[in-house]
């Protein structure tokens, strides 16, 4: 709050502290804009009539240097070009005296209703940024560089993309960075998993039926190819529809027609086509398990995400990720894992891939509850499997006169540590794979021996 006049000023911060306002007052602009500078407030009330510096020159200063202030100016002397040059540089409001109490209380209402609705629009697009953009694909292994290339390369286009990669590796994720970052995100994404709706079901899921088209129709139904209009379909485990059905998708892809089951008008299937698997197509096509020309109609532009334990540099980004996500969803207060912790986690296989992963991390979260996840807290199962114990043939004699333990075994972990660094090239998250070390723990060990 800002004015020179003392009975105005304090009159104006009891009514907005009675109100639960927190505020500030001083008597020119020159002490406003000091205090402006040391800290950022949610708004600024000035007078225009003040020494030293008035309040236009003030609010010309604060939107300087932060465009995005709100301030609402007051003034005795009120003018339509005074008006005109406050709001021309940013005010938010402008108010004539004499104030009354409740017309300067519903301005800072709406002052600062606009700046949580302005705060609440960029957390909602930030969110939306990070659910659909790559926010969620976590990974700088050159095979997770190679997807995120391919995606961008593709994006735009309307054309046919199939995914390929073991259950858990994040196949949704992909199609979902594919349609939110195409021409077709301001339309659906309909998804259809192929393997978890009965055979007799699926027909009718995808192309929708009439009423009374068979037993049990007793309405007509719209199916997920008519709801995908403008949009994409991603149809999931592609590979487990059933050679009829394989033979209707290829004339839908073939024509972009189809009929619902038990009906005369045929709809166009304005709709890009994301299909995603867990198994060897081609060989399902020798096995005659999938259609040949279904095959090629869908494997467009191939897309293959690799499993986690081929590309073990990324877990302690995603580990990381998780343990910040679930600490915040979960309203824990864990801080992260302990470098042991991090070696098991490096070291287990993931037969369930990320999706094992962001499991194993929510349950240590919610039981560990706070503070940092140690090696006590991992489950029996990733204690036991996390480590491959293998034997190293050591031809070291112990001499009658003894050794010190301690030395030999620096020696032989730094012989360990440069030749893993030559077989790797010289290539650090490599060395640290053919040692089972994960790259920081491994970094380190370099830094300890002053190895370059």
């Amino acid at each position: 709050m800002v004015d020179d006049n003392v009975a105005n000023r304090e009159s104006l911060v009891e009514a907005l502290s009675e109100n639960s306002f927190l505020v500030d007052a001083v008597g020119d602009g020159r002490e406003a804009f000091d205090a402006c500078s040391k800290g950022r407030y949610d708004l600024v009330v000035t007078d225009l009539k003040m020494p030293r510096m008035d309040g236009m020159e003030l609010l010309r200063h604060i939107k300087g240097s932060d465009p995005d202030a709100l301030v609402i100016v007051i003034t005795g002397y009120a003018s339509v070009n005074s008006a005109v040059e406050a709001m021309k540089l940013g005010a938010f409001d402008y108010i004539t005296k004499p104030l009354k109490p409740d017309r300067v209380m519903l301005a800072v209402e709406r002052a600062l209703a606009f700046a949580r609705l302005k705060e609440e629009n960029v957390t909602l697009k930030d969110q939306l940024q990070e659910k659909y953009d790559f926010g969620r694909m976590i990974g700088y292994s050159a095979k997770m560089k190679a997807v995120f290339d391919t995606i961008k390369k593709v994006a735009e286009t309307d054309s046919t993309v199939i995914i390929y990669g073991e259950s858990g590796t994040g196949k949704e994720l992909v199609a979902r960075a594919l349609h939110f970052n195409s021409e077709r995100k301001s339309g659906p994404l309909v998804t259809v998993n192929c393997g978890a709706i009965p055979e007799e079901l699926l027909e009718s899921e995808m192309f929708g039926h009439e009423k009374g088209a068979f037993t049990g129709a007793v309405r007509s139904r719209t199916g997920r190819f008519e709801l995908a209009q403008g949009g994409s379909i991603f149809l999931d485990e592609i590979g487990d529809m059933s050679p009829a059905l394989q033979v209707k998708l290829l004339r839908v892809i073939q024509e972009r027609q189809f009929e619902r089951i038990g009906g005369m008008k045929t709809i166009d299937a304005d709709v890009r086509i994301i299909a995603a698997t867990n198994q060897n197509l081609e060989k399902a096509v020798k096995e005659r398990r999938f259609r040949e020309d279904l095959f090629y109609r869908i494997n467009v532009i191939p897309v293959t995400i690799p499993p986690l334990r081929e590309r073990k540099e990324d877990i302690p980004l995603l580990v990381d990720h998780f343990v910040r996500f679930f600490s915040k969803s979960k309203k824990k207060d864990v801080e992260g894992v302990t470098e042991g912790v991090m070696d098991f986690l490096v070291r287990y296989h993931w037969p369930g891939n990320v999706r094992e992963l962001q499991n194993v991390i929510e349950m240590l979260v919610v039981m560990k509850g706070k503070g940092v996840v140690d090696e006590g807290d991992l489950p029996e199962k990733l204690r036991q499997s996390g480590f491959k114990h293998e034997t190293v043939p050591l031809s070291i004699q112990i001499p009658d006169e003894g050794l010190n333990m301690t030395s030999v075994i620096d020696q032989f972990e730094r012989d360990l540590l440069v030749k893993a660094l030559k077989k790797s090239g010289g290539v650090k998250n490599k060395a640290a794979q053919l040692l089972n070390l994960n790259r920081t723990t491994y970094v380190e060990k370099l830094k300890r021996y002053r190895i370059e």
